[in-house]
């Protein structure tokens, strides 16, 4: 035993002998305590419980004493030690980008109790925490100390060093904490997707990926953060619900011919309907829908000197929405009808980009909103990208990095930001030259960068991107016989990957694993080929990762083969999505795991979040190159939320430090130190499927859960103080009852084994807390305390209880340690007296075996039999209480009953063969079983001839039918025992037939 755990002992031995003796008082022999004015006489003749383990758990100073066995010797103890199968739970990667919050904490705490599941089911568990140290958030919280100095100007290798050294800082703190957490793992060998051996592997990937055809670069629109000045995959991208835009509805004029083709006059136009209206300086067309039927309008309005008249073609169906806008008074007529298809080739003028452009017909337009006549810019949607394709439109997009116009827009628009000014520019010039017919204002549904939370546009430039098409069905196939959890998940992960078409992988900050593409100087064409990436990668290798990108020259990356065609070339400068970066983790384990041909990792963990980034990518990315699912099963939890049901932020102020609740705060009064493992509890007891609570109040209420627990513990401990093997007896000479206790244990720990391997841990708390507080503490202990405390220490039904005792305090402490380990440690020491006579000598309970139950106790029968006496003790309970309120007795004890049941029954014949044990069981003096004929008082209901008896009647349910049972309850006629406070005596201050016989034959506690 190590020195602070033997002081731990000695300080706390006194007061849990003290605390054990005041548990012990109560309704049996336990009352046995002083009376008032005098000491009694045998009370050092009980066998009271006897154990240092405290009631108090003193968490936040205790559990630091058992961390390092349960954690770090644990883990190496148990690959080198367990006879299983390996078990593999991969590590998402968290971002190292600051402190941790209880969400941080959740994970891991649920990735640990799986784990230290496996470890007690003797499975060697292979866990490598790893940390994703790239990436815009990254860059962005390490940009942020350079105050006050133009980040534009930073050398890359500037940038590069203040990440690292920041994400490198981060991991460090983080791997502290999670540590604290008693989370098990390798920690030494933590795995970074900033190591030079992990980019490699992730080059490596990328080379295979694009051998197998899936990698190509296309000047195409994708989704850019102004705000990041990055493109975005879509699993970055979230839906703003209130975002505020402008629509405006706006006149294209067409050209005098084709209005002369539609036999209309000179002011004749096409009315388009847009909500982005940024985009129009790139219109390049209006699509129509060749089926949809479109009107001529002429509109007809009073002006300052007459009338004025305009004709426009709109969507037939929009007519009456449209007159909805025009000033009142105005007129509207329609001159004839087209069909879309015939308005194809007619020209019109695009206004601000001041060029003739075309109608052209396109199946995606609708008229369920708008004009039906579609403004569409190829530089600024994917539809509009395909469409322009079709019709060989080029893919124009006049807006910059930082999401500004370019010159290229115009004079008044140059330098203006799309989402901001540029926008009031764009309506100005519209209004100043009549185009603009109306514009409102609308609340819908708009992109925003998840990481800023800042809109987005879409916008054209040359990308790499990784094909899906071709890739997202054999990928899914991959996961049909995944075991996702919730199986609501299947549909959610479903819907990401098969929902794409494409996955943007290039992101344009320099913080990142670079794409491996070298660029002719001239003409930019991508040079990308096999031997030119192994060349880059292996150059990347030699040179300790990827900053040789930035600072050695293109000329080092030219593959030799490539160096005499007399061209020159250049670096690109896009960086990997980190989404990449993370999803090549599975690539890390290959050398690790014993399986090689099949899934890689047991489980995945991580947030509902992940179905759209780490369970997609590593998905997409393994079925690239191996064409198997990287997991075996896909595990997700929810959110964290406050005690009041409300998400988690800061700019409510409602977030919380997991080392707050574990350490406390300064005052300890309002922000005790409740330690890790409630913390650990409180997750492992909840349905984390879904969002899940914490606060003040629950951190409070699952104090008291630990505190029951510990008194469960602290009982039994207590009660095995000098049992020993020699004292155990076997199951065959055990009594009934204990035999019932074994049945319940072994249903037990098999329905807390179903929870945890279906990853519903909270019901495993469910059934020990039921077993808690329903089976042990309000009846097994409670019949058990009078065999425990007053019979003879070498008494065989004693004993049998003590083997009881013994076989769920095992199991108990099992079932409860993957999710509270120092509690586990820690009464597992205080045990260990006791289990080294048994054999159970190991440093850490997580040595032991998780069931350590035996079929042989699955004893339905006798089971059957006790759920009907508990039905029957539950009766009995009801006529005693009625008894005490008509000031009767005091205690049970002073009660004597008689049940009354139909003998011929299986329930008058169950209650009959346990005569005796119906005292024990109903803790009272005596109880007698007679036939329902001997009832005296067949017709009373609450008391009998005798007003100082009292009744209770109920049908008890039991063996397939009801039976009619009914109790009588009144004070017994025999004198209490001074030693057990039985009413057994048959003189007054004389003692029981037992305790006289434990005493006189010298087998009591003296």
């Amino acid at each position: 035993m190590n020195q602070s755990f033997a002081s731990l002992r000695q300080t706390t031995a006194k007061q849990a002998a003290r605390q054990l003796h005041t548990q012990a008082s109560g309704a049996s022999a336990s009352s046995a305590q002083k009376p008032k004015g005098q000491p009694s006489p045998y009370a050092h003749t009980l066998k009271l419980p006897k154990t240092e383990f405290p009631l108090r758990a003193n968490a936040a100073r205790r559990e630091k004493q058992f961390r390092e066995r349960c954690t770090d010797l644990l883990y190496e103890w148990q690959l080198k030690n367990n006879k299983g199968a390996q078990f593999v739970l991969h590590d998402g990667p968290p971002y190292a980008n600051g402190d941790l919050h209880i969400g941080h904490f959740m994970n891991k705490v649920l990735k640990d109790i799986i784990n230290r599941y496996q470890v007690l089911q003797g499975k060697r568990v292979l866990y490598i925490p790893g940390f994703d140290g790239h990436g815009l958030p990254i860059e962005q919280k390490a940009l942020e100390s350079l105050r006050g100095r133009d980040r534009d100007s930073l050398d890359p290798m500037e940038i590069r060093k203040l990440a690292r050294d920041f994400a490198l800082n981060a991991v460090g703190k983080q791997t502290k904490s999670f540590r604290e957490y008693a989370v098990m793992g390798d920690w030494t060998n933590r795995y970074l997707t900033l190591d030079p051996a992990y980019e490699v592997s992730q080059l490596e990937i990328f080379r295979e990926m694009f051998l197998r055809g899936y990698i190509y670069r296309q000047n195409k629109p994708v989704f850019w953060s102004p705000s990041s000045r990055t493109a975005l995959a879509e699993s970055e991208v979230e839906h703003n619900e209130k975002h505020v835009s402008t629509s405006v509805y706006v006149r294209f004029p067409l050209t005098r011919e084709s209005a002369e083709l539609l036999g209309a006059g000179e002011n004749t136009y096409a009315l388009i309907w847009t909500t982005t209206p940024w985009t129009l300086p790139a219109n390049s067309a209006i699509a129509v829908h060749p089926d949809i039927e479109y009107a001529l309008l002429r509109v007809t309005q009073e002006k300052t000197g007459g009338e004025a008249s305009y004709e426009m073609l709109v969507a037939k169906t929009r007519i009456e929405k449209i007159q909805g806008m025009l000033e009142p008074g105005a007129d509207v007529d329609i001159i004839r009808c087209f069909a879309g298809k015939d308005l194809k080739g007619l020209v019109y003028n695009s206004i601000i980009r001041n060029q003739t452009c075309k109608i052209l017909l396109a199946d995606h337009v609708t008229e369920d909103s708008g004009t039906g006549l579609v403004h569409s810019a190829p530089g600024h949607g994917k539809e509009d990208y395909e469409f322009g394709l079709a019709n060989g439109l080029s893919v124009y997009s006049p807006v910059d990095d930082y999401g500004r116009f370019t010159s290229a827009a115009g004079r008044e628009l140059s330098g203006k930001e799309v989402l901001g000014d540029g926008t009031d520019v764009v309506l100005k010039i519209l209004t100043n030259l009549g185009a603009m017919f109306y514009r409102e204002k609308f609340v819908h549904s708009y992109p925003y960068d998840w990481r800023t939370k800042q809109p987005i546009i879409q916008r054209a430039t040359p990308q790499w991107f990784a094909n899906i098409s071709e890739l997202k069905n054999s990928a899914w196939d991959s996961v049909k016989d995944v075991n996702i959890v919730p199986e609501s998940g299947r549909r959610r992960l479903q819907a990401f990957v098969t929902g794409r078409s494409e996955w943007c992988i290039s992101r344009q900050r320099v913080w990142g694993v670079p794409i491996p593409v070298l660029y002719e100087s001239e003409s930019g064409e991508p040079l990308i080929s096999n031997d030119s990436i192994d060349h880059i990668i292996e150059v990347i290798r030699k040179n300790g990762g990827s900053d040789a990108w930035w600072t050695l020259p293109a000329e080092s990356f030219l593959h030799p083969k490539y160096q005499e065609d007399g061209k020159t070339y250049i670096k690109g400068s896009d960086t990997m999505d980190v989404w990449f970066d993370s999803g090549s983790s599975w690539k890390h384990l290959e050398d690790k795991v014993e399986d090689r041909i099949g899934s890689y990792a047991d489980v995945y963990l991580e947030g509902s979040d992940q179905h759209r980034g780490w369970f997609q990518s590593s998905l997409l990315t393994s079925n690239a190159v191996r064409g198997v699912s990287p997991y075996k099963a896909l595990v997700t939890h929810g959110f964290t939320l406050d005690e009041h049901g409300r998400k988690m932020s800061k700019s409510i102020g409602n977030t919380l430090v997991p080392s707050m609740v574990i350490d406390g705060g300064k005052d300890k009064k309002k922000e005790p130190a409740y330690g890790v493992d409630l913390l650990r509890l409180l997750i492992g007891s909840t349905d984390y499927m879904q969002d899940v609570s914490f606060g003040p109040a629950i951190f409070a209420g699952f104090a008291e859960t630990i505190r029951k627990i510990r008194g469960t513990m602290r009982f039994m401990l207590g009660n095995l103080d000098g049992f020993t093997k020699a004292l155990a007896v076997d199951y065959e000479d055990m009594r009934s009852v204990d035999k019932y206790m074994l049945h319940e244990l072994y249903h037990f720990k098999q329905k807390s084994t179903v929870s945890f391997e279906k990853y519903e841990f909270y019901r495993a708390m469910q059934s020990l807390n039921q077993f808690t507080n329903v089976t042990l503490s309000a009846f097994y202990f409670d019949i058990s305390k009078d065999c425990l405390y007053a019979n003879s220490p070498s008494d065989m039904s004693r004993r049998s209880v003590q083997t009881v005792l013994f076989h769920i305090f095992v199991n108990y402490t099992t079932t409860l340690a993957p999710i509270t380990p120092h509690l586990a440690e820690e009464v597992w020491e205080f045990f260990r007296q006791v289990r080294v006579d048994f054999g159970h000598d190991g440093f850490s309970l997580f040595q032991e075996p998780w069931d350590q139950t035996s079929k042989m106790w699955n004893n339905q029968k006798i089971a059957d039999e006790w759920n009907t006496l508990r039905m029957v003790r539950s009766l009995a309970n009801k006529a005693i209480e009625a008894t005490r309120q008509g000031k009767s007795i005091g205690s049970s004890l002073e009660a004597e009953l008689d049940i009354y049941v139909p003998l011929e029954t299986r329930t008058g014949q169950t209650l009959a063969k346990y005569k005796d044990d119906l005292r024990q069981l109903c803790i009272t003096s005596d109880a007698r079983i007679h036939d329902v004929s001997e009832d005296n008082d067949k017709d009373a209901h609450s008391t009998g001839s005798d007003v100082n008896v009292y009744i209770r009647e109920e049908n008890i349910p039991s063996f397939g039918t009801e039976t009619a049972v009914r109790v009588k309850c009144k004070r017994s006629s025999l004198h209490k025992c001074p030693r057990c406070w039985n009413f057994h005596a048959t003189e007054a201050d004389s003692l029981c037939t037992r305790c006289d016989k434990t005493i006189n034959n010298g087998t009591s506690n003296i």
